[in-house]
């Protein structure tokens, strides 16, 4: 048994617990830590140019613009971004302006119809007799005289296609290219 006395009351700590403090020590918060223990600063937004704000009333902006028939380039300058900026954000409303803002329209006049507008109504079937109509004629037609079985003519080449064909061909013989006389 050893003596107490020989036995220090706080022992020195060892050196991996001088270099690599104990959970205990690093105070418990929720906030997230490096690798070294330190915490992370999360203020990102605080750095530099503040980053574009998106809302309903740009959305709402930019989607009658593009269904008016504007720009990208002039919806962004009015609604203060860049060109790219607003195709990050408002990429869907850019792509379906025009449908949706048809829409919205087709549903009001028809809502009117059932309200009983008779101008809202005359509007509806006016709609109507156009979806009705007869889809336009192909843009390349065949002539009524060529027959429908015949394969069509090959299309232009381009360059390189020219000259694999060129390549199939041979323009010499084998002496005029051991001799060197190529042309």
């Amino acid at each position: 048994m050893i003596p107490q006395a020989a036995i220090p009351p706080n022992p020195p700590p060892s050196h991996s617990e001088i270099f690599f403090p104990m959970n205990d020590e690093i105070p418990a918060d929720d906030a997230p830590r490096d690798l070294l223990g330190d915490p992370v600063d999360l203020a990102h937004d605080s750095w530099g140019r503040p980053s574009f704000q998106k809302t309903e009333e740009n959305q709402e902006t930019v989607r009658v613009l593009k269904a008016a028939g504007w720009s990208n380039e002039r919806i962004a300058r009015y609604v203060g971004c860049d060109v790219k900026t607003l195709r990050k954000h408002f990429s869907l409303e850019l792509t379906l302006a025009t449908d949706q803002a048809e829409a919205e329209a087709l549903l009001t006049i028809h809502r009117r119809m059932r309200d009983g507008n008779v101008s809202a109504a005359n509007r509806v079937l006016a709609l109507a007799e156009k979806g009705k109509a007869a889809p336009p004629p192909p843009k390349n037609p065949q002539p009524e005289d060529a027959p429908e079985d015949e394969a069509p003519a090959d299309p232009k080449l381009g360059k390189k296609e020219r000259q694999a064909e060129a390549a199939k061909k041979p323009t010499g013989s084998w002496g005029d290219l051991l001799q060197g006389n190529l042309h």
